[in-house]
């Protein structure tokens, strides 16, 4: 008789898959049925997240994926895979079929803008266009620059048109082909007048040199960013040398924390924890 699978925790679920599509020439769609989808408390922010591993539970490989689109009365979710290199969502996203299995968990999301802006900067590449696209969904009520940086000019027409959103296409740079020129465009166009939002999903380095653009010379208090290293360039070898020392580096988040500090602070002091040692 085969072994059960050990419970899963709280804010897990398992996922069927329903159907796999080609979207785009980059990105596959994936709609998923989960059953209990309330034991993963979605939250309600345009760019909720959640964690999809690609096995029988959650220690299985996985990756993080934008909810797409979220239809909790049909217990379904929809991913949108981008298509890239060799890498192991690639590799599922490209084999995954109907019927197959999945463990759902961790969902968050991140963007929120301050009541007060005045104006918002929305910047993504390749791997958060998901994000950016559904933040889009519904109409900014302030003025929007969206700074996005694609493979070609077809990426385009996933985003959905908002007659208030300034967008501003960045073409051969980045997503791994070459050294990004987002955070350089951010400089650009902080405006200086009003109150400014900033959200930025994009690769780690990148999100860093956002991040400290904006709080360290603009001068921003955390509340108007939210800065997020979507993937890492040379991932392998960072985890490599992250193994080494992540214990102690970890502890810094969580000294944070307990010292009162806000969930973005103590990721900064992580963050500049991680700078220190060079990664």
């Amino acid at each position: 008789m085969a072994a059960r699978p050990p419970p899963l925790s709280p804010d897990v679920a398992s996922g069927r898959i329903v159907e796999s599509s080609s979207l785009t020439a980059h990105f596959t769609r994936i709609v998923v049925e989960v059953p209990e989808v309330e034991r993963l408390c979605l939250p309600r922010g345009a760019d909720t997240a959640v964690g999809i591993y690609f096995g029988a539970n959650q220690y299985a490989p996985g990756r993080t994926y934008t909810v797409r689109h979220d239809d909790r009365p049909a217990r379904r979710i929809v991913v949108d895979v981008l298509m890239h290199g060799d890498g192991i969502g690639t590799a599922w996203a490209d084999q995954v079929a109907g019927g197959d299995t999945v463990v759902l968990a961790h969902a968050n999301s991140w963007y929120r803008p301050p009541a007060t802006a005045d104006w918002q900067l929305l910047v993504a590449d390749m791997s958060g266009l998901p994000a950016l696209a559904r933040i889009l969904d519904t109409p900014p009520t302030t003025a929007t620059t969206a700074i996005v940086e694609l493979v070609d000019e077809t990426d385009l027409a996933y985003l959905p048109d908002q007659p208030n959103v300034l967008v501003l296409p960045l073409f051969g740079t980045g997503n791994g082909v070459s050294d990004s020129a987002l955070a350089q465009h951010v400089v650009s166009h902080t405006r200086a007048g009003g109150t400014g939002y900033c959200w930025f999903a994009g690769e780690a380095r990148d999100a860093r040199a956002v991040r400290k653009h904006l709080r360290h010379e603009q001068r921003w208090v955390p509340e108007q960013l939210d800065v997020m290293g979507y993937w890492r360039r040379s991932s392998a070898d960072w985890d490599s040398r992250f193994a080494l020392v992540g214990a102690d580096l970890y502890s810094v988040y969580t000294r944070a924390l307990d010292e009162g500090k806000s969930a973005k602070i103590a990721m900064e002091e992580f963050d500049e924890a991680l700078e220190r040692v060079g990664l």
